[in-house]
């Protein structure tokens, strides 16, 4: 990768790799951590659009988290995940201002699911005239089951880099995305019984 013009376009940034941002920081860390912002800031501000409902917060979380990470002295050592933190910390961030304000809205504006066993599970029930029912029970599971689901069928992240936003285990990923569906589709069948369930 050859030195960057000073004026990056996030589709040039999206073509360099963690390994290549790290090197750069070595000789120019205000240069590294715009390439990540520009890099990282679009998906960051979905994910958290996702999560707050509301894209002036979107925007002011996703602010935060790059000033954050501009203050985390591990940000570029070498076996820094950096993708991986800046999503736990917007997660966090966005989660703790969902519970803050303590508003009841619906946490998904859309839930684009592309598992397609799964997806062909909801066709009876995920339609124009239910989409409300089912923001709504998205809204009712855990902050665990409803992250999870987000970051699968909303950000189309990787079980891998699930695993790593949630600092959790690949297999934990797996079964905790199962368990989360499911509930999903028992809240959808009317069964409300399991959704304070971890």
């Amino acid at each position: 990768m050859t030195t960057p013009l000073r004026l990056v376009t996030p589709a040039q940034a999206d073509r360099w790799s963690e390994t290549e941002i790290k090197e750069l920081a070595r000789q120019d860390p205000k240069m590294a951590m715009d390439i990540i912002i520009r890099k990282h800031r679009e998906r960051l501000f979905w994910h958290a659009s996702g999560i707050v409902k509301d894209s002036q917060e979107a925007y002011d979380m996703v602010q935060e988290v790059f000033i954050r990470a501009m203050r985390e002295t591990r940000f570029f050592d070498e076996e820094f995940r950096m993708k991986a933190w800046l999503f736990r910390v917007t997660s966090n961030l966005c989660f703790n201002l969902v519970r803050d304000r303590r508003r009841r809205g619906a946490i998904l504006e859309t839930v684009p699911f592309q598992d397609r066993a799964f997806a062909d599970q909801l066709d009876g029930i995920y339609n124009s005239e239910r989409r409300t029912e089912v923001m709504s029970a998205i809204d009712k599971m855990t902050d665990d089951h409803r992250e999870i689901l987000i970051l699968r069928y909303y950000d189309d992240l990787s079980y891998a880099e699930i695993a790593e936003v949630l600092d959790i285990k690949l297999g934990t990923v797996m079964s905790r995305l199962s368990r989360a569906r499911g509930r999903l589709l028992e809240v959808m069948n009317g069964d409300t019984s399991l959704m304070t369930d971890a």
